[in-house]
């Protein structure tokens, strides 16, 4: 202990929050700060002012009082895995005895309890697209999920979006000109090998994407797609800018006239309600009285989908109509092995069918080759 530099855990924790914010995303950050502070204030109610004394007895300790709190596996994996990560880090600090962070034993889980299955299943995903069409043409909620759904995008990148992201047509392609990345020797091949529509997701200081600039990525959309984007962006759309003299494309009369994450997470909890389409409630519930009907409290319906409840199901839906988890991959800026161990919760009987498509095309190349 005689080699260690003395360290308090307060600042031992905000050097290291401060590491964290230049690499991940402001949320996560937020994250870690709620498990690690928890440790934080029980080092204090403990009388650890200098991390040097921690033994491995008093991580035995801080872990047995979380078991003690009754709470869920997956939560106390997050939590020690997060903890394990800052004690590396004070670790590399040479503020705690080095081994400390072998006592840390995080909870290993099941698949089915590493993931979250509520996800917005693709029949019903259709239904809602089905009724916005017919009810809501083009309206931002129209053109909020038909995109969401369509690219298995963030609610973050959803937010991030300005309308000069969206290339809609080929004229559109000129404003390629003007990103840092894009020579003009680029641009003019640009111009003469890629095919709109897409929208491109940018990452911005005042709207980071999760991934930051690793989050960087145009995406392909449908011809569908994109007709309800420029409808809904001739017509609907509110005019207006932002603080930073950009255009959100998901724009509001409110505030900094950019949709904040939970006015478009309220969008979501109300579209993906049955009674909002005059369709019977499904839960038994009076319309009139429900409280999921009542402003901030929509996700109490049991059929409310939070726009990462559908991410899940459209990455689910794209795995069922045979998209390879390596190109999704690209699409949803997630990687394979994310996709497959959160998102991926399949309808087993489609992603059979997409199989036997697969091996017939297989087939069809063997013959064709003879």
């Amino acid at each position: 202990m005689s080699d260690l530099e003395p360290l308090s855990p307060d600042d031992a924790m905000e050097m290291w929050l401060t590491r964290q914010r230049s690499e991940k995303a402001d949320q996560t950050v937020q994250s870690y700060y709620y498990r690690v502070n928890q440790f934080i204030e029980w080092c204090d109610e403990n009388g650890v002012d200098n991390l040097n004394t921690l033994t491995t007895r008093d991580i035995f300790k801080f872990d047995t009082e979380l078991r003690e709190r009754d709470l869920s596996q997956s939560t106390l994996k997050n939590r020690f895995g997060t903890l394990k990560l800052f004690l590396s880090f004070c670790e590399d600090l040479n503020a705690v005895e080095e081994g400390l962070v072998k006592a840390i034993e995080i909870p290993s889980l099941l698949k089915d309890e590493r993931v979250n299955k509520e996800k917005l299943a693709s029949g019903r995903a259709k239904e809602i697209l089905d009724n916005l069409g017919k009810y809501r043409f083009a309206s931002r909620e129209h053109a909020m999920f038909a995109l969401a759904w369509h690219t298995t995008v963030r609610v973050g990148a959803l937010r991030a979006l300005d309308v000069g992201d969206c290339y809609l047509d080929d004229d559109d392609l000129d404003r390629l000109r003007h990103y840092p990345e894009v020579g003009e020797e680029e641009f003019e091949e640009i111009v003469e090998t890629v095919d709109t529509p897409f929208v491109y997701f940018r990452h911005r200081e005042q709207t980071p994407l999760k991934n930051k600039f690793e989050g960087q990525r145009p995406v392909a959309i449908s011809d569908d797609v994109a007709e309800v984007l420029d409808a809904f962006i001739r017509v609907n759309r509110v005019p207006v800018t932002d603080d930073n003299d950009r255009a959100p494309l998901f724009s509001t009369e409110k505030g900094e006239n950019r949709m904040s994450r939970g006015a478009i997470r309220r969008v979501f909890n109300i579209i993906t309600q049955p009674c909002r389409f005059d369709e019977p409630c499904p839960h038994g519930r009076d319309v009139q009285t429900c409280e999921a009907r009542e402003h901030g409290l929509e996700q109490r319906c049991p059929s409310a989908r939070s726009p990462h409840r559908v991410r899940t199901g459209a990455i689910t839906h794209h795995r069922d109509e045979g998209w390879p988890p390596e190109v999704l991959s690209e699409r949803a800026n997630a990687t394979p092995e994310v996709i497959r161990q959160h998102y991926d919760h399949p309808d087993l009987l489609k992603r059979m069918q997409s199989r036997r498509a697969f091996l017939e095309e297989r087939t069809e190349q063997e013959d064709d080759d003879e």
